[in-house]
């Protein structure tokens, strides 16, 4: 039986049995985008996230209806709103990649990574509320080596972009 030990508005850590982890009150669910432009580049996203305290490179990425307005919303449908959000990019096409637990030992999340093609640049992107998202176009060939530079700086950088690579036949 799970038992919730302690809740906020965002979070829940709850015990069952002998192990404690969390979830989100409202989403079991995130979307990842590979967005890939006409020009060969992967769109990426950089922001200082509190809990590692750095600044992260990542892919585009959002939770499944954590928001009243959203609940029920389609997996691809959430991954062509983040993308929006986060980038000012709109999706011709998005199609699914792989799902995966996004940390198995601590939340129950499951990480479902889709492909962005046919990419129109609509708006500024930057992310909704107090996100302050900067935007970087990378180079697929360039890739590699593009994030080796950025950990040299300091940086973290999420290894879901390595995977959606991977699992959209992009890499070597």
């Amino acid at each position: 039986m799970t038992e919730t030990l302690y809740e906020t508005r965002w979070l829940k850590l709850q015990r069952d049995g002998h192990w404690d982890f969390v979830r989100r009150p409202d989403a079991d669910h995130a979307v990842g985008i590979l967005a890939l432009t006409e020009a060969g580049e992967v769109v990426l996203v950089e922001q200082y996230r509190i809990p590692v305290q750095r600044r992260v490179i990542e892919l585009p990425a959002g939770i499944v209806g954590d928001e009243p307005e959203h609940r029920g919303e389609p997996l691809a449908e959430t991954a062509r709103r983040e993308l929006l959000e986060e980038t000012g990019y709109r999706a011709g096409e998005m199609a699914a990649l792989m799902s995966s637990p996004t940390s198995a030992g601590m939340t129950a999340e499951v990480t479902h990574l889709f492909l962005a093609r046919g990419l129109e640049k609509v708006g500024e992107g930057g992310g909704v509320g107090n996100e302050e998202i900067e935007i970087h176009h990378v180079p697929l060939p360039e890739l590699r080596s593009w994030i080796a530079a950025r950990e040299a700086d300091g940086k973290l950088v999420d290894f879901k972009i390595q995977a959606a690579v991977w699992a959209a036949g992009q890499g070597s």
